[in-house]
């Protein structure tokens, strides 16, 4: 039973410790990142950040010269709800990658 004693914790909250400063670097990293998303199959390109805010949306003009505002509306949420589930995605690889698939509740 001596095997069980604080060396074991020890170790194990050494992991935890090391498993969190590399979840924290990597959520630095990707915020630096950028994911993009696009619809009416390249009219609107809308860029995110890897906190998911939105960063810049770019409209082809011809998309405006129709005059079709709800159209253009409706591009421009598909393009950036694109752009986040691009993010999204990334980020929870990312995790995955660190955690080896443990869901660990409130760590992102």
């Amino acid at each position: 039973m001596k095997g069980f004693g604080g060396g074991g914790m020890a170790q194990l909250m050494k992991q935890a410790n090391q498993m969190q400063m590399r979840m924290k670097k990597a959520q630095e990293e990707l915020a630096q990142k950028t994911f993009e998303g696009t619809s009416g199959g390249g009219a609107v390109k809308a860029t995110v950040t890897g906190e998911t805010l939105l960063k810049a949306i770019q409209i082809n003009p011809d998309v405006v010269k129709s005059g079709d505002v709800e159209m253009l509306q409706d591009l421009i949420i598909t393009a950036t709800n694109e752009a986040i589930k691009v993010a999204k995605e990334t980020s929870a690889k990312e995790m995955e990658k660190i955690t080896g698939g443990m869901n660990i509740p409130g760590l992102f």
